[in-house]
């Protein structure tokens, strides 16, 4: 074989190789998309006075899922999620067609009714009448005994028989107010001031007070929410429940708004466990309403020591750390840093849990950035790009 052949193989073979070694160079340095989040010191953010903290959520104290009180058809749907009601506005409104003419036939039958006593009434001044003069020719004794007698009957029948008809009309009159009553029935209004965050139903839609089963009838037109009952429900450990009194002093923040201090105070300690979980339910009010803040929102709570009191508590030193960044290598725990763009993968020391944060007491300082739910497949020097 010639010479020059076996240099094209040669060379063919090191062409493959090196495009070999670039290939794995640059899949190996591919940057990893990660989700990452910057960890604060423990008791940073909240006033110093900290005593212990608690997560929990936005609750509504005044919120009604608003029905009609008979079942019907919905006719018209005059809200949307995100609608400001007053109370008594007009919420919905059902088929009224039958309910309409029953209200007329009531009526009617009550103008039947006061007729009927006006034509009794002035029967009875018709008797009235003839029982006066046949007392006056009997007197002068141009009648008999058993004439004025009649016409004295006469007045106490006529009397009677108004008072049956005014009976009669009290009933028409109240057959027509339970007429009117049903009438009503039809609109639907808001119970209180608040804000539709769901609507339930659509026209056309059959609407009942009690579930008829099958899913095809409703039991609500939507749901409304007093705003300004918003409230916070807490979970404490049993173990510090101790330390919580009412009115004591907090600062709540939101999950969606970290920044964002809220002054609360509690309102109270609900006498109840879960004795699943070990803790304690704690009502917290919020002291300034604000249009941020919406039902079933995520919020942390710190409970602050009493002012002129010293703290029964002091936060534990450490850094809080999203569970979630946690894991298992080198049989200890451990996360992953952000440095230069890279994963630098540090062993950590944990203390107790604090709320939903676990407390690292060695390995981070407040202000590093970890990585969230590391993959499996990042390691130490990953290039690592973060998806926020």
């Amino acid at each position: 074989m010639p010479k020059w052949i076996w240099g094209l193989i040669a060379g063919l073979v090191l062409l493959g190789a090196g495009g070999a070694a670039a290939w794995w160079f640059l899949a190996g340095s591919k940057p990893l998309l990660v989700q990452t989040a910057t960890v604060r010191a423990n008791g940073q953010g909240p006033s110093a006075d900290v005593v212990l903290q608690a997560t929990g959520y936005v609750t509504a104290r005044r919120s009604a899922t608003v029905s009609a009180q008979i079942t019907g058809t919905l006719t018209e749907v005059l809200i949307d999620e995100g609608f400001r009601v007053k109370k008594g506005q007009v919420l919905a409104r059902l088929d009224d067609s039958g309910l309409k003419a029953s209200l007329a036939a009531a009526e009617a039958q009550a103008r039947s009714a006061e007729a009927a006593v006006a034509q009794q009434r002035a029967q009875l001044l018709q008797a009235q009448s003839d029982a006066r003069r046949q007392n006056d020719l009997l007197a002068q004794g141009m009648t008999t005994r058993q004439a004025q007698e009649q016409t004295a009957t006469a007045v106490v029948a006529h009397a009677a028989q108004l008072e049956a008809a005014l009976r009669q009309a009290e009933a028409a009159q109240a057959q027509v107010k339970l007429a009117r009553v049903s009438f009503d029935y039809t609109t639907v209004r808001a119970p209180f001031d608040g804000v539709v965050t769901a609507r339930a139903a659509q026209v056309g839609e059959i609407i009942s007070p009690l579930s008829a089963g099958g899913g095809f009838t409703r039991t609500g037109v939507g749901t409304i929410v007093d705003m300004d009952s918003l409230e916070v429900g807490v979970d404490v450990n049993e173990a510090y429940i101790a330390q919580v009194k009412p009115d004591m002093p907090c600062e709540a923040v939101l999950d969606a708004y970290p920044d964002w201090k809220i002054p609360a105070h509690v309102v109270t300690v609900i006498p109840s466990a879960d004795r699943g979980k070990a803790t304690v339910k704690v009502r917290v009010a919020l002291d300034q309403k604000d249009e941020r803040v919406v039902p079933d929102m995520g919020v942390r709570v710190s409970f602050l020591a009493s002012k002129g009191k010293q703290p029964q508590a002091a936060p534990l030193p450490g850094v809080l750390l999203p569970p979630e960044a946690l894991v298992q290598r080198d049989g200890g725990n451990a996360v992953f840093v952000v440095a230069d763009g890279r994963a630098e993968q540090r062993a950590v020391k944990l203390g107790p849990d604090v709320g939903k944060f676990r407390l690292v007491t060695e390995g981070l300082k407040a202000g590093d950035s970890v990585v969230l739910s590391p993959p499996a497949d990042l390691k130490q020097g990953s290039n690592i790009v973060s998806k926020d």
